[in-house]
C-alpha cells in the first residue's frame, strides 16, 4: 500500500496533490493507494478522492489541526498513521507544504526522504529520479530502509482521474505534543488577482530586473489583463521591493504551468526556470540576445521591452477592434 498526503483548501483538492496521486498510482503498480487529509474541510476533500483512485481516506481530526496549518502537527498525524499502517512509501506533492511536512515526517519516523522526484520504482532499495539544482540536473538514486518518503516534482505527472468505487473514510485522532504547535499559520492573506491565482492562470506575463522599476510593470499589467492572465516577476524584482513575494515565479516562489508564459527582461536564472518549466509555450522578450532564458523559449523578441510590450498590446487591441 502507498499512502499519499493530500493538500486541499477547505475541501477543494490541490492540483499538485492530484498530480501526486496520479504519480502514486503508477508507482503502486496495482497495489492499494490510500490518502491522508487534515484541516478544515478535510471531510469534504475525502469525499472527492474516490474518483482519483484512492481506496481509503484517513481523516486526521483534532481541534488543533482545524485551527490552521501547523507543520509539525500535521506531520505528526502523517507519521503516526504511517507507523501504524506501514505503507511501502509515503508520497506528498512537491509543494512548499509537501516538502516541509515530508521532511518533518521523515525525522519522526526515521525514514528516508527523496524530494522532487520525477520517476520512481518501488523496492528495497527504491529507485528514484529526482530534480536537483532547480531542475537543471536529474539525479538517479537508491532509497533504502523500511520507511520511504517521496515528494513529487510539480508537473512530473498530469493529474488524471481513475475509475473506481467511492473511497472508504476512516477518522483518527493523532496524539500531538505541545512542541508540535509552536509554529502554525496565524493569518491568511488573499493574493488572488481578478479571481485568478498565479499558479492557475492560463497566461502569465512576468517582469524581471530589465523592467527597471515598480512603475515599469504598468505595461505588463495592461497586457496581462488583455490576455486574461496575471502578472508575475523574478526573484530580483521581489528583492528590489518592486513586487510582493506572492508574485514571484521560481523555485522559491510559485511554480506555474500556463498555456502561455511571457517573461520580459528576465535573464533566466536556474531557480526561475524551475518555476516556469510547466509552461506550454514561452514567448521571451529580452534586450540581450544571449540571455539564458532564450534557450528555453519557443518564441523570442529581441529588443527594448518598454517599446515591444506596448506595441504588442496595441496590435492586440487593433485586431480585436477595442
Amino acid at each position: 500500500m502507498v499512502l499519499v498526503f493530500v493538500e486541499h483548501e477547505r475541501g477543494e483538492l490541490d492540483e499538485l496533490s492530484l498530480q501526486a496521486l496520479t504519480f502514486a498510482r503508477g508507482y503502486a503498480g496495482g497495489e492499494t493507494v490510500d490518502a491522508v487529509v487534515a484541516g478544515a474541510g478535510a471531510a469534504e476533500a475525502a469525499g472527492a478522492l474516490g474518483a482519483h483512485g484512492v481506496a481509503t481516506v484517513h481523516v486526521a481530526e483534532h481541534d488543533a489541526l482545524a485551527d490552521g496549518y501547523a507543520p509539525r502537527a500535521w506531520a505528526r498525524a502523517v507519521a503516526e498513521l504511517a507507523q501504524r499502517l506501514a505503507p511501502a512509501t509515503v508520497i506528498a506533492a512537491g509543494s512548499d507544504r509537501g516538502h516541509e511536512l515530508a521532511a518533518h515526517a521523515a525525522v519522526m519516523t526515521g525514514g528516508a526522504l527523496a524530494a522532487n522526484c520525477v520517476a520512481a520504482t518501488p523496492g528495497d532499495p527504491a529507485l528514484v529520479t529526482r530534480q536537483r539544482w532547480g531542475g537543471s540536473l536529474l539525479e538517479e538514486a537508491r532509497l533504502h530502509g523500511p520507511m520511504k518518503l517521496l515528494t513529487v516534482a510539480a508537473h512530473a505527472a498530469e493529474a488524471q482521474t481513475a475509475a473506481g468505487a467511492e473511497a472508504a473514510v476512516r477518522v483518527f485522532t493523532p496524539e500531538l505534543r505541545p512542541e508540535d504547535l509552536v509554529v502554525r499559520v496565524s493569518e491568511h492573506v488573499d493574493t488572488s488577482t481578478g479571481g485568478l491565482s498565479l499558479a492557475e492562470a492560463p497566461v502569465v506575463v512576468s517582469g524581471g530586473r530589465g523592467v527597471g522599476s515598480a512603475e515599469g510593470f504598468a505595461p505588463l499589467e495592461e497586457l496581462a489583463v488583455l490576455l486574461g492572465g496575471v502578472v508575475g516577476c523574478s526573484r530580483a524584482v521581489t528583492m528590489a521591493g518592486w513586487r510582493p513575494h506572492t508574485d514571484q515565479v521560481g523555485q522559491t516562489g510559485t511554480k506555474i504551468s500556463p498555456e502561455l508564459y511571457i517573461p520580459c527582461g528576465i535573464s533566466g536564472a536556474t531557480q526561475h526556470m524551475a518555476g516556469c518549466k510547466g509552461a506550454k509555450k514561452v514567448l521571451a522578450i529580452n534586450a540581450d540576445p544571449d540571455a539564458p532564458i532564450l534557450a528555453g523559449a519557443d518564441y523570442a523578441v529581441i529588443g527594448d521591452l518598454s517599446e515591444i510590450v506596448p506595441a504588442v498590446t496595441a496590435e492586440l487591441r487593433r485586431v480585436r477592434g477595442s
